[in-house]
């Protein structure tokens, strides 16, 4: 995963998408279990991946969709079969879809807006109808601050 910080420019509507996204972001595929994306969100420190068949984005599951996974059908079962059970809870079953992307083109502030909207944390970068990366509110406010910084230190002549 990388933060494309090279070249952050304005235009007149604002920074744009493709400045502030992380480029090739961390997928899963459709057909890997609950447990499986959990692991992969732990192990890299994320809350949110995109889910791929093949090169098509055909969702998003976030830690909160794998916290939150209906359970209710193992009560009764043994402590430890629930891993078992989780293991084999499919990703494609707790995904949202259909998945809300922005253009690496937009700005930063309509990104924001569809967050704001649709009250989600990230929004996955397409063009050319294919994922090349992820904008966060994270990256959002990394965006902000950075902004703050410049503007507040003073310019020297």
């Amino acid at each position: 995963m990388q933060k494309s910080n090279e070249g952050k420019r304005m235009n007149k509507g604002g920074q744009l998408v493709k400045d502030w996204m992380t480029s090739a972001p961390i997928s899963i595929p459709w057909n890997v279990s609950a447990l499986e994306a959990y692991r992969r969100m732990v192990e890299h420190g994320i809350r949110r991946l995109p889910v791929m068949d093949g090169d098509e984005l055909v969702g998003i599951v976030t830690l909160g969709d794998v916290r939150a996974a209906d359970l209710s059908g193992i009560a009764g079962v043994d402590r430890s079969e629930i891993r078992s059970v989780i293991s084999d809870l499919g990703v494609d079953r707790l995904m949202s879809r259909p998945v809300i992307t922005v253009t690496p083109e937009a700005p930063v502030r309509e990104a924001a807006k569809l967050m704001l909207e649709h009250k989600i944390a990230g929004l996955p970068v397409v063009s050319d109808e294919r994922m090349i990366g992820i904008i966060t509110e994270s990256d959002i406010f990394r965006m902000v601050v950075e902004t703050w910084e410049r503007e507040a230190k003073p310019i020297r002549t």
